[in-house]
């Protein structure tokens, strides 16, 4: 239920929209800091080094030449310009902070800047990259790239200039596809994520801060990393440098394939400090064909919440191993509860394949087609079950919204109340699980799977006594906020 990442996008995703993407965006008619949203090679020599005495030394293994990759692969990567009307933020969220707050600071450097732009509407302008997958046109990039674009140009190496039409935009992956009317255009060549190695050398190419068709190299440093909100997307961590301008760009391996799409980072700064995160590119392959094909994508659903399993835990639940997805919650009327999963099952295989890790859940059954029925095992009390579950069909954010009872407006929080096995697991009583966050939540850092125990000292315990306590409450509230053993107090600055 709960995850304990630390990154940018939960605690400053308002605020920093771009610092978790990576798209570079400016505004016109004021002067205002950058915002940010984030083929077969040469081959590698060995040089021979001398000792002091001029006696040949160990060889060492020279930095690896990525230009062949460069030179064929880069004419494929594309450089996105997008403009639009700017998103109105309120002209009173920087008026709300009190200048002796211990928190002013964190809004005046990471808040949204735009107390000193003129309140006529403004123009948008960002900057992105993206690569051709096909040679009529075809072109891949992130969904922030281009979410809200009114004209989107793509701009290729050969100083050629087209608008793009935007076929489709999967927000929950991030995936976009776009398509230029043109003929007989280079393409990337896609590979399989499976088979890279935490380790290997990898290649970024992009348009950082508009300077297009960039290279940037460095290491595979870790598979199938959940981020907060991205319940979908087991993402490849490297240490690229990867900047504002490069989301939406080509990541390659060493036989110059593509098998990631820049699309986030960690930053405490707004720039690169050593933490990219990729897209695997066969998750991105399989939205592009429903994009295409379909205009949409259709999500499997299950309607559980799970979370990771250490080594406590998987002595806890007599498990040889650390490894499946615990179930810390079910949703009423879901899927898995008309299966008979409960609480506190261990999921260790779904449809015959085997669940490592958490992450490795949620992607397996969005692949799921709803309607089918598939097979998982349980470790329930230390006896494995077998249980066949009806696959359900994710619905968008917006619809899945709208269909429960949640005090959106001034906090900006979907929730619900936990049941009592819930209740009992977690040891309190009453309070209320966080199932989506956005708004003023999400830039006091808020995240899902939190359960707000209390507001302003007032016990919480149903959705409408939360909602009666935040309209009457005045600028700002302090949620009493459960995350895995702590409890913390959170300020949020109200709408």
């Amino acid at each position: 239920m709960n995850r304990r990442t630390v990154f940018v996008r939960n605690t400053l995703a308002i605020a920093l929209a771009a610092v978790v993407g990576g798209s570079y965006v400016y505004f016109r008619g004021a002067e205002l800091p950058a915002v940010q949203a984030a083929i077969l090679p040469a081959p590698v020599t060995v040089a021979a080094t001398a000792t002091a005495g001029g006696a040949p030394g160990s060889a060492l293994a020279a930095p690896t030449d990525f230009s062949g990759i460069v030179e064929r692969a880069g004419p494929a990567v594309v450089n996105i310009s997008v403009t639009g009307k700017a998103k109105r933020v309120s002209d009173e969220a920087s008026d709300d902070v009190d200048p002796n707050d211990p928190f002013s600071e964190f809004f005046k450097r990471f808040g949204p800047q735009f107390q000193q732009q003129p309140r006529t509407p403004q123009i948008m302008r960002g900057l992105g990259s993206g690569f051709i997958i096909s040679p009529d046109g075809l072109i891949l990039t992130n969904a922030h790239v281009v979410d809200g674009a009114q004209e989107v140009t793509v701009k290729l190496t050969d100083r050629r200039e087209f608008k793009a039409k935007v076929l489709g935009a999967d927000k929950q992956s991030d995936i976009a596809v776009i398509r230029i009317p043109a003929k007989d255009l280079p393409t990337v060549q896609i590979g399989n994520p499976a088979l890279v190695k935490v380790g290997e050398p990898v290649l970024a190419i992009g348009s950082p801060y508009g300077f297009d068709n960039t290279a940037t190299a460095g290491i595979v440093s870790a598979k199938s990393r959940s981020l907060p909100d991205d319940n979908y997307v087991p993402f490849i961590q490297t240490d690229v440098a990867v900047n504002p301008g490069n989301s939406g760009g080509p990541l390659f391996n060493l036989k110059g394939q593509v098998v990631g799409i820049n699309s986030q980072i960690y930053s405490q700064t707004g720039g690169y400090q050593g933490l990219s995160f990729s897209i695997p590119i066969d998750v991105a392959m399989k939205v592009e064909q429903q994009l295409v094909q379909h205009g949409k994508v259709t999500r499997g659903r299950l309607g559980v919440s799970v979370q990771e399993i250490n080594q406590a835990l998987a002595e806890s639940f007599g498990l040889k191993k650390s490894e499946g997805a615990l179930v810390s919650s079910v949703e009423k009327g879901s899927p898995a509860e008309k299966a008979g999963v409960q609480p506190g099952d261990v999921i260790l295989r779904f449809n015959g394949q085997a669940i490592d890790h958490s992450v490795d859940l949620p992607t397996l059954v969005a692949d799921a087609v709803p309607g089918t029925t598939q097979k998982i095992d349980v470790m329930r009390n230390g006896t494995l079950k077998s249980l066949n579950i009806t696959i359900g069909e994710l619905k968008p954010a917006k619809e899945a919204a709208a269909s429960r009872n949640e005090p959106q407006g001034r906090l900006g929080l979907a929730v619900r109340p936990l049941d009592k096995s819930e209740q009992q697991q977690i040891g309190v009583h009453g309070g209320l699980l966080v199932e989506d966050v956005n708004g003023p939540a999400a830039v006091a850092g808020i995240q899902s799977g939190d359960v707000i125990l209390s507001l302003n000292g007032n016990a919480v315990t149903s959705v409408e006594q939360l909602r009666s306590l935040v309209g009457k409450a005045g600028k700002s509230v302090a949620l009493l906020v459960e995350r895995g053993d702590d409890k913390i107090f959170v300020p949020v600055y109200l709408n």
